[in-house]
């Protein structure tokens, strides 16, 4: 209760003050505080109220700013176009063609040769330009070993064959004696054989003995005898005449061999070349078949390079075949290209597998300059296939999956199947499926369709001149990059 102060009093047991005039706490019982269920209640029961109170106003706010916008002027729609992609086209043209192939090789010495020692000995001279990359001409004197011993080998071959003419000319004048002497005894023999004719008709009358007929018959057997000995002598002078020219011969080949030997002491270049490598020097003993230098020849150089199994039948079976062929050497040097000249020659004895084809050489046909131009270059050679007749070539960004293109037909697209011949660099040759004329879509598109609308980037061209002219627009032109994109 309150005091005089305005302080508030506990009351005592529990009663007001009767003289007060208010009842006590007896009369209306015991006071008691709230429980905590009740308490929860009422919070609920209010967050509630609160949630419910929100929505409404948000969906208030909802439907009067919907009425303020229906309310309002609408915006005005603009007209749709249909999506026209710009793109770049070809006219197709049958024709023939032939593409040119890119392959790579390396150059080799078309004539390559290992110069030996012909002869065993000392060398005393060496060529001032023999080694390895300085050019030589033909017939330069490359090396030269002591020839002492082989001249002194040559004038004793010679020696004995002149001998020998000398025993064939004194032989055949023994012959020329004998024939000479057997024409003598066969005219002695003749007159001894008419006089004994003649005495032997004298004795038939009388008129001689009969020892003047023995003594002529006895001479006539000696006439025979001495033309029968001498016809024996000619021919054993002939049997050793024979001996004599076979000697000479033999001795004639004796001293050829030996002025070939003393030839040889002197090693000559063969012909213009390069020299590779050189094991030589003054001072060294050689023996007969040492390797002493190396040489290829300067002006004439192969190039040696690989075609596929496919490329090599295609090429093989044209009509110009593959021997004769001419091709192209690009040697790209010092950031310059270099271009040869060359024919294929010949094709490689051996087909390794390890290679992936066959191996083919081509001579390079242009004048070379020596100075540069070395075996074992990397070059490019650039071969002529054969010759597709009566074919149309497009990009390959116009093919679609190996084996279709699309046309343009009336600002739409229609679908081609064709066949694919070959390859022409960046290009397709095609052989059917394509008519002379007709356009064919070159640029390339990820949602290519039959019926896609395409205007055709000169077309596209023309119809925005037109409508920066003034004039009204059919369609609106779409690029296929964008859409892509």
């Amino acid at each position: 209760m309150l005091t005089k102060n305005n302080e508030i009093q506990p009351v005592k047991d529990g009663a007001l003050d009767r003289a007060s005039g208010h009842a006590s706490v007896e009369e209306f019982g015991p006071v008691t505080k709230p429980s905590l269920g009740w308490r929860v209640l009422v919070g609920s029961l209010r967050g509630f109220l609160q949630i419910i109170l929100m929505v409404a106003v948000l969906t208030g706010a909802f439907f009067a700013m919907n009425k303020l916008i229906d309310s309002g002027e609408k915006p005005k729609r603009r007209p749709s176009f249909k999506t026209v992609y710009t793109v770049d086209t070809i006219i197709a043209k049958s024709a023939d063609f032939q593409p040119i192939m890119t392959v790579y090789g390396e150059t080799v010495a078309s004539r390559t040769v290992d110069l030996r020692a012909l002869v065993a000995g000392e060398v005393i001279s060496v060529h001032p330009d023999l080694r390895a990359g300085a050019k030589v001409k033909a017939g330069d004197a490359l090396v030269e070993i002591d020839h002492f011993n082989f001249e002194g080998a040559l004038r004793e071959a010679k020696a004995n064959r002149d001998e020998t003419r000398a025993k064939i000319a004194e032989f055949e004048a023994r012959i020329e004696s004998e024939k000479a002497k057997l024409i003598n005894l066969n005219d002695q023999l003749g007159f001894a054989e008419k006089d004994l004719v003649r005495i032997q008709s004298l004795r038939k009358g009388g008129t001689s003995t009969q020892k003047q007929v023995d003594d002529r018959m006895l001479i006539v057997s000696q006439r025979k005898q001495a033309a029968s000995q001498t016809k024996l002598n000619l021919v054993t002078e002939n049997a050793k005449l024979a001996q004599q020219q076979a000697a000479l011969e033999r001795l004639e080949w004796r001293t050829t061999q030996a002025e070939r030997k003393l030839k040889d002491t002197i090693l000559t270049a063969p012909f213009s070349g390069i020299v590779s490598s050189s094991n030589v020097d003054v001072g060294k003993l050689l023996g007969a078949n040492d390797v002493v230098v190396s040489i290829y020849q300067a002006d004439r150089m192969d190039v040696r390079f690989t075609l596929t199994d496919r490329r090599f039948g295609r090429i093989q079976t044209d009509e110009m075949g593959l021997i004769g062929r001419k091709v192209s050497v690009i040697w790209l040097v010092g950031g310059k290209e270099r271009v040869f000249p060359a024919v294929i020659d010949r094709i490689g004895a051996q087909i390794s597998a390890s290679k992936g084809g066959i191996e083919v050489f081509a001579t390079i046909t242009g004048k070379l300059d020596i100075a540069a131009v070395r075996p074992g270059a990397f070059v490019e050679v650039r071969v002529p296939d054969k010759i597709y007749k009566a074919h149309v070539r497009v990009p390959e960004s116009a093919v679609y999956n190996d084996d279709s293109v699309y046309i343009s037909v009336k600002g739409k697209l229609a679908k081609r199947a064709i066949a694919v011949s070959g390859y022409d660099g960046d290009f397709v040759l095609v052989s059917s499926g394509i008519a002379d004329g007709e356009e064919v879509l070159t640029t390339r598109i990820a949602e290519i369709s039959e019926g896609l609308a395409v205007v055709s980037e000169t077309e596209a061209k023309a119809r925005a001149l037109k409508r920066k002219n003034g004039k009204k627009p059919g369609m609106k032109a779409k690029n296929p990059a964008e859409k892509a994109s």
